[in-house]
């Protein structure tokens, strides 16, 4: 606590010299009194570094340096593969009942055009290439 906080401890220090000239009778409003103090400096140490944050996170957002969202989990890529594929059928015999085999093959061609850009989006180059890591002492003052 010394060599973080030198304000502190005077604080400390002389609750304890009042105690000692007081006497224990005065112990709990010492120890109170001091509690207060602490409890005071941590709100405004959490007040400043959470708007030391917030303002970090508004200037990557004007900077546009946060990366997009990273395609989602396993399940999220199979549901989109398995409702693309569950809407193939409908959409080749459309495509085969009003345009034969052109029809089809458009139909095909929207569905895989589809399911790329859906996978394009979690692949490495369509990231920025800045990834932001924190640590703990992006935390500390």
């Amino acid at each position: 606590m010394e060599a973080r906080d030198p304000e502190l401890r005077k604080e400390l220090d002389a609750t304890l010299q009042a105690r000692a000239e007081l006497g224990p009778e005065y112990e709990s409003a010492l120890v109170d009194s001091f509690l207060e103090k602490v409890e005071r400096h941590l709100d405004s140490t959490l007040d400043r570094r959470v708007r030391r944050h917030l303002a970090e996170q508004r200037t990557a957002v004007v900077r546009e340096t946060r990366t997009p969202p990273v395609m989602g989990t396993f399940g999220e890529r199979f549901g989109f593969g398995a409702l693309s594929l569950l809407l193939a059928i409908p959409l080749s015999a459309i495509g085969v009942a009003n345009a034969g085999i052109d029809g089809l093959v458009v139909a095909w061609a929207g569905i895989v055009g589809v399911n790329a850009m859906h996978a394009a989006r979690g692949v490495p180059w369509s990231r920025s290439r800045r990834t932001e890591r924190r640590t703990a002492s992006d935390w500390e003052d």
